[in-house]
């Protein structure tokens, strides 16, 4: 009877839509494994297809070319190394199309178990592309009987462990694509215990790591003695393939302690959440670098520094677009931002086409006084300049507004929303704030940046302003951004209603019932807005569908 058994824990990045980069990675994987002494290497979910694929996998050919890769991979298994676990989609003629992983070992496939439990709720539309599987039980591996449920089979209330400990699993082994909002390891501790408490079995979660689309997985990957120790847990942000040492005593498998990494706080992990997420958009979709409009703003000051962190500062290109209601301040701010930052920084007035812009548009506008379409020409010239820099010269707009903003509709439609990428987009102005004095007073690893002050102090200590009439704040459209940022967080993630914010806060009426129309009316311009790192529990996006026409108001 076995009495030892190595699990190598590959928690890595891999790109949807590159089965052949994706079974490199597993091919590296499993050489760096062997050379740990590994037996088996663990894969995240849907790890050869990457996660999510969404309606990729409607397309027979792709689950086709899965397959093939996978087949090619069980085959190199028969060199006696380590066997794998791997995930991918896989479609069965007489179940349907699957969300699954296959254990390979020997030389062959040896066996694949499905995904029981799809996710519907959230940013998951599992069940619009994949087929609940049948509860297989453990799979045999090298003499121990192997559990493998796959991510949301730990969540839901179906049970699943359970079932794999009553029909005679020693050890569960759940792949996951679980992506990150804040605070979401004390979460998945939460869940996982629970499981361990009710299977009595220990279990080894395996998370993702990278940037995909608007999603971000943190790893975190770690282990639960049946005992509810936590011999392992692997760092976030980081890829790594771990090799966990597990001995059986009697009947009861336990994993050595190993590598036991401290997890970052919330405001360290937002930032590594922007930076991995606006590196794996930049990256993957193949631009060579990144433009951005540089304010004097904290929100473009920050998107600039997150820029610099993800991509280094030769990746890196500010512009100024002033016209004649930017300061001298913002000016100076910008300039001192972007030596701050080490990044190209130019300035292109834009005095010329706002004016010629009006100047078409006299004998249309004649009679009628100025206003919000005159300051948005404004923005919209900007947009299109960003734009134009991008067509010449391959660069992606990195677009620059915060999640206040987005919500009340605080931004222009083809104008500063343009961009293709938006890190701070699930981040609350206030929260851009806490996160502009948090990356001057820290250093996070694996960014690219340089430490220190690289958000000027005078940027994060004025007042905010977009700056497109004479004297103007964001105050004079919006509450104070600590009582908007409170409404909001009511509206859109706790989904109160007007009574309950102001009862628990002491607003106003009238300002909680006007910000919550102001964001529904906004509902078609964020349907237009660039994609972003999801931070929160509730982003703007999939997550959160709201209909575009709606006349309902909580009065």
């Amino acid at each position: 009877m076995t009495a030892t058994l190595r699990i190598a824990l590959a928690q890595l990045n891999p790109t949807v839509g590159d089965i052949a980069g994706n079974a490199e990675l597993v091919r590296a994987a499993r050489a760096d494994a062997a050379r740990q002494g590994a037996d088996l290497v663990v894969f995240s979910e849907l790890f050869l297809s990457g996660y999510p694929p969404e309606d990729l996998v409607l397309k027979p050919a792709f689950v086709g070319a899965c397959r093939k890769a996978a087949e090619s991979l069980a085959a190199e298994t028969a060199d006696g190394g380590p066997g794998l676990l791997v995930g991918l989609p896989w479609r069965d003629d007489k179940t349907g199309l699957h969300n699954s992983v296959a254990l390979m070992d020997g030389g062959s496939l040896v066996t694949l178990r499905h995904k029981v439990d799809l996710p519907n709720y959230g940013v998951f539309d599992e069940k619009r592309v994949f087929d609940e599987g049948p509860l297989g039980g453990p799979v045999n591996f090298r003499g121990v009987r192997l559990g493998i449920p796959i991510c949301e089979d730990i969540w839901g209330d179906r049970d699943v462990c359970e079932a794999l400990a009553e029909s005679g699993a020693e050890i569960l082994i759940v792949p996951n694509g679980s992506p990150y909002y804040r605070s979401k390891m004390d979460v998945r501790h939460q869940v996982v215990i629970k499981q361990v408490v009710q299977s009595e079995l220990p279990l080894i979660y395996l998370n993702q790591l990278g940037g995909q689309d608007e999603l971000v997985f943190d790893g975190g990957s770690f282990i639960v003695n049946a005992d509810r120790s936590i011999p392992v847990q692997m760092q976030m942000w980081e890829p790594s393939v771990t090799t966990t040492i597990w001995r059986r005593e009697g009947e009861v498998w336990a994993c050595d302690i190993g590598t036991r990494a401290k997890s970052p706080d919330d405001m360290e992990s937002d930032w590594r959440a922007c930076v991995l997420g606006l590196r794996d958009y930049v990256n993957k979709n193949g631009f060579a670098n990144v433009v951005l409009g540089l304010s004097g703003g904290v929100d473009s000051a920050v998107v600039a520094a997150l820029s610099v962190d993800a991509l280094g500062e030769e990746r890196v290109r500010c512009v100024m677009l002033p016209y004649k209601y930017t300061s001298d301040e913002s000016l100076k701010d910008a300039q001192d931002c972007a030596n701050a930052l080490g990044v190209r920084y130019e300035t292109v007035p834009i005095s010329e086409p706002v004016e010629g812009f009006s100047n078409a548009l006299t004998t249309l506008f004649a009679d009628t006084d100025e206003g919000v379409t005159e300051e948005n020409l404004q923005s919209r010239t900007r947009g299109t300049i960003l734009m134009a820099i991008s067509n010449k010269f391959g660069s992606m707009v990195v677009t620059t507004g915060n999640k206040s903003e987005m919500s009340v509709g605080y931004a222009t439609l083809y104008g500063d929303m343009n961009g293709g990428f938006n890190p701070i987009k699930d981040l609350y102005k206030m929260q851009v704030y806490a996160l502009a004095d948090w990356r001057n007073k820290h250093m996070p690893p694996d960014c690219l940046g340089s430490s220190g002050m690289v958000i000027p102090q005078n940027i994060i200590d004025k007042a905010p302003t977009a700056e497109l009439r004479e004297g103007q704040t964001d105050q004079d459209s919006l509450p104070e951004y600590p009582v908007l940022d409170r409404i909001l967080e009511g509206l859109v993630e706790d989904e109160q209603s007007v009574d309950e914010i102001v009862a628990e806060n002491g607003f106003e009426r009238a300002t909680v019932e006007r910000m919550e129309h102001l964001l529904y009316i906004a509902e078609y311009k964020r349907r237009q807005a660039a994609p972003g790192v999801k931070i929160t529990r509730r982003s703007f996006g999939k997550e959160r569908r709201y209909p575009i026409t709606n006349k309902w108001r909580d009065r």
